[in-house]
C-alpha cells in the first residue's frame, strides 16, 4: 500500500514504513508477534506428533518405552559429543525413553549471501538431509529401529524455521515419529 505526503510516497506494510523519501529501507527483522506465533506453531506441530508416535506405540507395545535415537551436530571435526550424549541420556532417563543409536554430524557451514535484514546469513549449515548422520537416523526410523530422535535443541536439526517444520512434519507424517528436543527454544502455547 502506498500513503502519499507532501514531496514522497511512503511504502507501509502493516503499518510499518518500509520506504520513503525515494530509497528503500529494509524491515530491521520479522515481526516479534509473528516471529513468536510461528514458534507457537512448531511447538504445537510437534507435540501433535509426539501424541501420534505414543499413541502407535502404546497400541505395539505399551509396555515397552519409546525408542529414540540421540542425535549431535558438533562444531568443529575435532569435537567430540561425549557431552552431549550424556546430557541426551540423562534426558531420555528422565523421560522414560530407551537410547537406541547415538548419532552424531560435524556442523558444516554453507556459503551464503549475507543479507543485513536477513536472518538466513548467520549459523546456516548443510540442511540436515545432505547429513551422514542424519540420513542414518532417517533410515532407522524408517525401518522402525527407532520411534523418533531426541536432539539438545532444535539448531541441531536446523536453525531455518521452515527447514526444521518440514524436517518435524516429514518425520511426523511419513512414520509416525516424533522429536525429542532437550531445551524447547519454542514458546509455551497459549492455554
Amino acid at each position: 500500500m502506498a500513503v502519499s505526503g507532501l514531496d514522497r510516497e511512503t511504502q507501509v506494510d502493516a503499518d510499518r514504513p518500509v520506504a520513503g523519501k525515494g530509497r528503500p529501507r529494509r524491515p530491521r527483522g520479522p515481526d516479534p508477534l509473528k516471529r513468536q506465533s510461528h514458534a507457537g506453531q512448531l511447538l504445537e506441530v510437534r507435540q501433535r506428533f509426539y501424541r501420534e508416535a505414543v499413541g502407535t506405540r502404546d497400541r505395539r507395545n505399551g509396555d515397552q518405552p519409546l525408542r529414540l535415537l540421540a542425535y549431535s551436530l558438533v562444531p568443529s571435526p575435532g569435537a567430540r559429543p561425549d557431552e552431549d550424549w550424556d546430557t541426551l541420556q540423562t534426558e531420555a532417563e528422565r523421560h522414560g525413553y530407551a537410547i537406541g543409536a547415538r548419532l552424531h554430524d560435524v556442523a558444516v557451514p554453507v556459503p551464503t549471501t549475507y543479507f543485513p535484514s536477513s536472518r538466513t546469513g548467520r549459523s546456516v549449515y548443510t540442511p540436515p538431509w545432505q547429513r551422514p548422520g542424519w540420513r542414518e537416523v532417517e533410515r532407522q526410523i524408517r525401518d522402525r529401529f527407532s520411534e523418533g530422535v531426541i536432539v539438545l535443541d532444535r539448531h541441531n536439526i536446523s536453525s531455518d524455521d521452515d527447514e526444521y517444520h518440514a524436517v518435524i512434519k516429514h518425520l511426523g507424517e511419513r512414520y509416525q515419529a516424533l522429536v525429542h528436543l532437550v531445551i524447547s527454544g519454542e514458546p509455551s502455547a497459549p492455554t
